[in-house]
């Protein structure tokens, strides 16, 4: 595990950025697993700015994002897609056939879950996961309990979730009450994890993730048994550690 302590969101942000850059150097068709949230708005704003500035072409990369909503139009501000779109996918030159996201619309949802498993596959896994990690420790949105070799999922929201992204929907009646997620056996597969929090808010829990006993109820927890973790915080984040 490498820990990558920076002194505010915006360097912790450059950093990140420059992993994700250093990675496309190394292999310019690489699948990048992409996380949502507030967190990665700043990486995804130094990439777009590099994209722009020519340093750097997605052109041939592929992304795999980590979750999304069920049963909610891909068209509505509060669906993941929406928030990709929004931050990343429509200003840079990755190619649309290259862009992948579970359809929360599908018929079957258990079947998109399994088609999902099979396409990482087909891409010979994710080169490069993000994540961020939750206050009670979940990764994507497998939440505490959720098994070590889960795979992508049909998932019930639990309330933090849903409140979490509130901000994006009029109430909680208007939002989904269930999400599809890879699983942490899937992220797990990953060849590198660089892994995002910020804020003091986020110490405590980032202490238990990283220093602590490794268990379901901490699910961040396993990324401890990683070959290749980064972590990337600003200081109050680090604070606890």
């Amino acid at each position: 595990m490498e820990i990558i302590v920076t002194k505010n969101f915006a360097e912790m942000s450059r950093v990140t950025a420059n992993l994700a850059i250093a990675q496309l150097h190394k292999k310019k068709s690489s699948v990048f697993g992409l996380a949502t949230g507030n967190t990665p708005i700043g990486f995804y704003r130094n990439l777009v700015q590099a994209v722009k500035r020519k340093e750097i072409s997605l052109a041939r990369a592929t992304t795999i994002s980590l979750d999304e909503f069920a049963r909610l139009d891909p068209a509505h501000r509060g669906s993941l897609f929406y928030y990709m779109r929004t931050h990343f996918f429509d200003k840079v030159d990755l190619l649309p056939k290259n862009i992948h996201m579970l359809d929360g619309c599908a018929v079957d949802l258990k079947k998109e879950c399994k088609r999902y498993e099979r396409l990482i596959k087909e891409k010979r896994g994710i080169d490069w996961q993000l994540l961020g990690i939750g206050a009670n420790g979940h990764i994507a949105w497998a939440e505490p309990g959720t098994s070590f070799t889960s795979r992508t999922q049909v998932l019930d929201l639990t309330k933090s979730s849903r409140q979490a992204q509130l901000k994006n929907f009029k109430n909680l009646k208007e939002m989904p009450t269930q999400g599809m997620t890879m699983g942490i056996g899937t992220i797990m597969e990953a060849k590198q994890i660089v892994l995002l929090a910020s804020g003091e808010g986020k110490a405590e829990i980032i202490a238990r993730a990283l220093r602590g006993k490794v268990t379901k109820e901490v699910p961040a927890s396993v990324l401890q048994r990683h070959p290749r973790l980064i972590v990337v915080l600003d200081q109050p984040a680090a604070s606890k550690l």
